[in-house]
C-alpha cells in the first residue's frame, strides 16, 4: 500500500474515533436532558395544580363561592391532563367526587365540611404520588447520569488508548526509515560505501532503499577503482620529491615530520628513519640548522650551508599546505573552506646564481672603476679648453663643449652610482654612524643642488625647527640620499616653480621629505620605483638617470635601520621620504 493511501486511512480512522466519542457523547446527554424534563414539567405541575386547590379550600369558607368553585374547577381540569403517575387518576375521580359534593347547596354544613376532609385526603395523595414520583425520577435521572459518567469514561479511555497508540506508532512508521536514510546518507559522507538500507514498509521506500543501495554500490566501486590510481599518484609524487635538487621537508600540522627527501638528508646531516613521525622542534633541539630554518621561515636572505664540497647558498621557502573541507551542516553542504594540513619547507640552491651576481658585481665595480680614470681625463681637458690660453672657442665649440660636459657629468654620476651599487650588493657597505644634526643634513644637501636650483630659477623651501633631535646616522650617505630626491625634484619640476624641504620630529624617529611640483607619477609605478634599474616611463623632456639613484638610497636608509617612502598622485606633484631613528 503506498504512504499516501496509508495517511488517509490513519487520519479516516481517527476522524471516525473523533466522531464516534462525539455522537455517544451527545447521545447521554440528551438522555440527562430528558429525564431532569420530565422531572421539572409534568411532576412540578400536578404539585402546582394541587397547590392551588388547597389554598382554594383553605381561604374559602362553606360553602363555596362560585368564585372559588370556578377556581377549584379549573385547577381539577388542568389536573386531569397531567396525569402522569400510576394512582393518580383514582385520587383525581375521587377528588372530583368530593368537589362535587362541595357544591351542593342543600347539604348540611357538617356533610361539607366531610366532603372538604375526603377533598384534603385526595389532594394529599396526589401530591404524595407526585413527590413520590420527583424522587424516583430523580433516583432515575441520578443513575442515568453515573451511567452516562461510566460509558463516556470508559469510551474516552479507549478512544485515548487508541489516539496514543496512533500517534505512537504511526509517525515513527514514516520517521523511522527517514531516520534510516539519513543515518545512511551520514555513513555515505563518513566514506563508508558499504552501507545499505532495507525497507519493506510500503513501496515507495522500497524504492528509495533501491536507489540508495545503488548509489552506495556505485560509489564504493569508484573508490575502489580510484585507489590504485591515488597510490600511483602517491608513489610518482614521491618518487619527483626524492629526486629532486632542493631539499624539501614536510611537517603536519601538528609539527610532526612526515617526509623529508634525500636532498634535505644530506644538508641537514639527518637520517629519514629517524625523524619521520617525530616532533620537528624536538628534532631541531639537536640540529642547530633545521632550529633555524623553523624559527626563521620567512628570512629572506640566503642560507650559506657547506654542501658538495663547497660552500653553497640556498634560498629557504615555507609554505602553507591547506586542504578543502566540506561544512558538515547538512541543510547547506555544499559550503567550502580550507584547513590547515601542515608546512613544506624548501631549500632552493641558489648557489649557481650567486655565483652568477658575485661574477656580475665584480664585473660593474672593476668596469665602474676603470672608467673614472678616461673620465676624469676629459673633465680635465675640458678645463683646459674652457681655459682662454688655450685658445678662444666660437659659439658652436663652446656648445658641443658644454653637451660633452654634461655627458661626462652623467657618465660619472652612473659610475659612481653602479660603484655604490656593486657595495650594496657585496654587503661591504661601510657606515660612519653618529649622532648627526638634521639641519645640518639638509644645509649639505641644499648647497649641493644650490647651482642646479639657480639654472631653473626654483626656489627652494625649507622647514626644518631648532633644536631637533638628533638621528643615528651615516652624515655623508644619509646627505647623498637626500641630494638624490633633491636632484630627481629638480628634474621633474617646471621652471620658476618651488620645492619644499621638510624635517619634523615623529615618535621615536626623525622624517625628512621632499615635495616637487612636477606631474606626479601614476599608482601602478610607485611599487616599483626602488627597484633596481626601473624607471618611470618620460615623454623625452627630462633625461632619465641609470634607474640605480632610489634602489641605491633605499640600500643606505634601511643600513641605517630606517625606511623609505614615496607619495605621489598625477597632477599634484611626489613627496619622497625617509625615517631615520633618534639618537638614544
Amino acid at each position: 500500500m503506498k504512504i499516501k493511501n496509508k495517511l488517509r486511512l490513519g487520519f479516516g480512522f481517527l476522524f471516525v474515533v473523533v466522531i464516534l466519542f462525539g455522537g455517544l457523547s451527545l447521545y447521554y446527554l440528551r438522555e440527562i436532558s430528558n429525564n431532569a424534563k420530565v422531572i421539572l414539567k409534568d411532576n412540578y405541575e400536578s404539585l402546582h395544580y394541587a397547590r392551588e386547590m388547597r389554598t382554594v379550600l383553605d381561604e374559602t369558607d362553606l360553602p363555596l363561592s362560585d368564585i372559588a368553585i370556578n377556581r377549584f374547577n379549573a385547577e381539577l381540569q388542568s389536573e386531569f391532563k397531567n396525569i402522569t403517575e400510576p394512582g393518580e387518576a383514582e385520587a383525581a375521580a375521587n377528588l372530583r367526587k368530593s368537589f362535587e359534593s362541595l357544591q351542593s347547596s342543600t347539604l348540611p354544613l357538617k356533610q361539607l365540611q366531610s366532603a372538604q376532609r375526603f377533598a384534603r385526603v385526595y389532594l394529599r395523595k396526589i401530591e404524595e404520588l407526585n413527590m413520590q414520583a420527583i424522587v424516583r425520577k430523580n433516583n432515575q435521572a441520578q443513575q442515568s447520569v453515573e451511567k452516562a459518567t461510566i460509558y463516556l469514561g470508559m469510551i474516552g479511555t479507549v478512544t485515548f488508548l487508541i489516539l496514543f497508540s496512533f500517534s505512537i506508532n504511526f509517525p515513527g512508521f514514516i520517521a523511522n526509515p527517514v531516520n534510516e536514510l539519513t543515518e545512511g546518507i551520514r555513513e555515505i559522507c563518513r566514506k563508508n560505501y558499504k552501507t545499505r538500507l532495507n525497507f519493506k514498509t510500503t513501496r515507495e521506500f522500497e524504492e528509495v532503499a533501491s536507489a540508495f543501495n545503488q548509489m552506495a554500490s556505485r560509489l564504493n566501486e569508484w573508490e575502489n577503482s580510484n585507489l590504485a590510481q591515488v597510490i600511483s599518484e602517491k608513489l610518482r609524487i614521491e618518487t619527483i620529491i626524492e629526486q629532486m635538487q632542493d631539499g624539501i621537508i614536510g611537517l603536519n600540522e601538528k609539527n610532526k615530520v612526515i617526509f623529508i627527501n634525500p636532498t634535505a638528508e644530506s644538508l641537514l646531516n639527518l637520517n629519514e628513519e629517524n625523524i619521520v613521525g617525530s616532533d620537528a622542534f624536538d628534532v631541531a633541539k639537536r640540529n642547530d640548522l633545521l632550529k633555524n630554518l623553523l624559527e626563521n621561515k620567512n628570512q629572506d636572505k640566503p642560507i650559506k650551508i657547506y654542501a658538495n664540497g663547497k660552500e653553497s647558498y640556498f634560498q629557504l621557502e615555507s609554505r602553507e599546505i591547506t586542504i578543502p573541507i566540506y561544512n558538515q551542516n547538512y541543510d547547506n553542504p555544499i559550503i567550502k573552506s580550507e584547513e590547515s594540513a601542515g608546512e613544506v619547507y624548501i631549500l632552493r640552491n641558489i648557489t649557481k646564481f650567486r655565483e652568477l651576481d658575485e661574477a656580475k658585481t665584480n664585473f660593474i665595480a672593476t668596469i665602474s672603476h676603470e672608467l673614472k680614470t678616461p673620465i676624469a681625463s676629459i673633465k680635465m681637458s675640458l678645463r683646459l679648453l674652457y681655459d682662454n690660453r688655450v685658445g678662444d672657442l666660437n659659439t658652436e665649440q663652446s656648445e658641443l663643449l658644454n653637451h660633452i660636459k654634461d655627458d661626462a657629468e652623467r657618465l660619472l654620476k652612473i659610475t659612481t652610482e653602479l660603484l655604490d651599487l656593486a657595495q650594496v650588493e657585496t654587503g661591504n657597505i661601510q657606515l660612519n654612524l653618529m649622532a648627526a644634526d638634521p639641519k645640518q643634513i639638509v644645509e649639505y644637501a641644499v648647497n649641493a643642488v644650490k647651482f642646479q636650483t639657480e639654472q631653473k630659477r626654483i626656489t627652494l623651501g625649507i622647514k626644518v625647527k631648532d633644536n631637533l633631535p638628533k638621528v643615528h646616522a651615516d652624515l655623508e650617505k644619509t646627505a647623498w640620499v637626500l641630494v638624490n630626491f633633491l636632484s630627481n625634484a629638480i628634474r621633474y619640476s617646471p621652471e620658476n616653480s618651488s620645492i619644499i624641504i621638510e624635517v619634523k620630529s615623529m615618535s621615536n624617529f626623525i622624517q625628512f621629505t621632499v615635495q616637487d611640483s612636477g606631474n606626479g607619477i601614476e599608482e601602478k609605478y610607485l611599487d616599483r620605483l626602488f627597484e633596481r634599474y626601473f624607471q618611470v616611463p618620460t615623454d623625452g623632456r627630462n633625461k632619465s638617470g641609470s634607474g640605480l639613484g632610489l634602489a641605491i638610497s633605499k640600500d643606505f636608509i634601511e643600513a641605517q635601520k630606517g625606511d623609505i617612502f614615496v607619495e605621489s598622485e598625477l597632477g599634484t606633484g611626489s613627496k619622497f621620504g625617509f625615517n631615520l631613528p633618534k639618537t638614544a
